[in-house]
């Protein structure tokens, strides 16, 4: 077994952006050149989470509705007390979500269903310069 490590570097603007991450992932997969195995997807901050989603315009409005139901920005959040940083909806909905992502590859591309896309979801209330890890094992 072989690794290869990349990283997407990219800015945001925060409140539930989401950014599809397919191309890239597919690119680093074909500059490793490794045809079959898995890729972690990993996002290094507790305010931001990857996962999968039809990358379409109606789920686009969907998620962060969804979001705003289970994690309303207006409850009042222990961290707000702590850090007075106003993004404890952030960080809980950031949590539920996760930071990480397995996907099989094969044939030198991700093996996704046909309406799936691996995203990025800025949760922070704030603009912010993220970076994603693409960690592969394969041959």
């Amino acid at each position: 077994m072989v690794t290869f490590r990349d990283s997407i570097p990219f800015d945001t603007e925060g409140e539930v952006e989401i950014r599809d991450l397919t191309t890239e992932l597919t690119e680093i997969i074909h500059r490793s050149g490794l045809q079959t195995g898995i890729a972690c997807v990993f996002s290094s901050s507790s305010t931001s989470a990857i996962t999968t989603l039809e990358y379409e315009p109606g789920l686009l409005q969907d998620l962060p509705r969804a979001l705003e139901r289970l994690f309303p920005k207006g409850l009042e959040y222990d961290h707000q007390k702590t850090w007075q940083d106003g993004n404890g909806h952030s960080h809980i909905r950031a949590a539920f979500l996760g930071p990480s992502l397995s996907i099989p590859f094969d044939r030198g591309r991700p093996v996704l269903g046909t309406w799936q896309q691996v995203v990025f979801v800025d949760l922070d209330n704030k603009p912010r310069r993220r970076e994603v890890l693409v960690q592969l094992v394969g041959e």
